[in-house]
């Protein structure tokens, strides 16, 4: 077999959030790393604010802390210091304090655009880190090692290879490996509105006839929605101008926020579960959306996803200190195990 173009210790196919941060904490622990991805490499760094944001539970800052890029997120991330549960119009709710716990905050609100650029500038500065974007992988070898031709003809060698390509993964399905996938028939209305009164750091859900509104509070006086609603009510509430559309808001919400005003456009998606049948085949991973991807109910996706990163890169740091084949079986029986029963409790409880 001829010599490869580039050589790493773990091809990352995907350079989304759970891809790069991988990439970046295999490479700061001393493994090469080549992420491959079908996006340019500034996809999703424009400097204004796009409304999207993910809730970062107070464990995976640590993780974030190990890819190197926490301390650039901190100073503008929006603490949660409290989580309100209600059930429809009832004055009840379930309370979570942080100050119960004589800990920190419970977790922090990120605009996705921060947690991107981190990323990108800290795996510029990587030497054991390349990135091959925007490329694609085209055929797809796993034997004694792993090879992988890209769609400009260069080739890429390693020893395991990571599927971190989203919920529709082709480098799971080259592998073979099945997907169980539910749709919900409903659909998450993401954007952020500024408002009149301070949120205090208070993340508030309530489970409507549609699907649960949540309220999350973003730095400064700012809040990131997420609405799950019908599918089939969903194309109207797009529709809607944007008055009309921060009425509907009011009416799930109310107005204890004071008044609304929208701080970028608005996104939607249509939900579904899927997980993975198995998170490992012969010299290959799955990791986030790849390996599971979640209803937004909690808001934990991308936590589960930065779980996947610290065990994957625990089982290759460690197996290769030992000198062992990082891409072996004992290494991804070591990953499948500390992750099975995390995933499935996740997917089941949120789904």
């Amino acid at each position: 077999m001829r010599r490869a173009d580039i050589e790493a210790d773990v091809l990352i196919a995907g350079g989304g959030p759970i891809g790069l941060a991988l990439g970046c904490v295999l490479a700061g622990s001393g493994l090469t790393a080549a992420v491959v991805d079908a996006r340019p490499p500034e996809h999703g760094l424009a400097p204004g604010f796009d409304g999207r944001a993910s809730a970062i539970a107070a464990g995976s800052t640590d993780i974030l802390a190990r890819a190197g890029v926490w301390a650039a997120l901190a100073a503008d991330a929006g603490p949660i210091r409290e989580i309100r549960v209600s059930d429809g119009d009832s004055p009840l709710f379930l309370h979570y304090d942080h100050a119960d716990l004589g800990l920190g905050p419970l977790g922090y609100m990120v605009e996705n655009r921060a947690l991107r650029r981190a990323l990108h500038r800290r795996a510029g500065a990587l030497s054991r880190l390349v990135r091959l974007a925007p490329r694609r992988i085209v055929r797809l070898s796993r034997g004694a090692a792993v090879r992988a031709t890209l769609d400009d003809g260069a080739t890429v060698a390693a020893r395991l290879v990571v599927g971190a390509d989203g919920k529709d993964s082709e480098t799971r399905a080259r592998a073979g490996i099945a997907a169980y996938r539910r749709a919900h028939r409903q659909t998450a209305i993401v954007c952020a509105v500024a408002h009149e009164f301070p949120h205090r750091g208070i993340a508030q859900e309530r489970f409507l006839p549609g699907g649960p509104f949540a309220v999350l509070p973003l730095g400064g006086d700012r809040a990131s929605l997420v609405w799950t609603e019908r599918a089939g009510l969903a194309p109207a509430m797009m529709a809607l101008a944007d008055d009309e559309f921060l009425a509907e808001v009011r009416t799930r919400f109310t107005d204890y926020l004071g008044r609304l005003a929208l701080a970028g456009p608005r996104w939607s998606y249509p939900l579904e579960t899927v997980r993975a049948a198995r998170p490992t085949a012969r010299r290959l991973a799955l990791a986030g959306d790849a390996a599971h991807a979640l209803h937004p109910i909690a808001g934990q996706g991308l936590n589960l996803g930065l779980r996947d990163v610290a065990a994957l890169a625990d089982a290759a740091v460690e197996t290769a200190r030992l000198g062992l084949d990082i891409g072996g079986a004992r290494a991804l029986a070591r990953y499948s195990a500390r992750r099975r029963l995390d995933s499935l409790t996740m997917v089941l409880a949120t789904d």
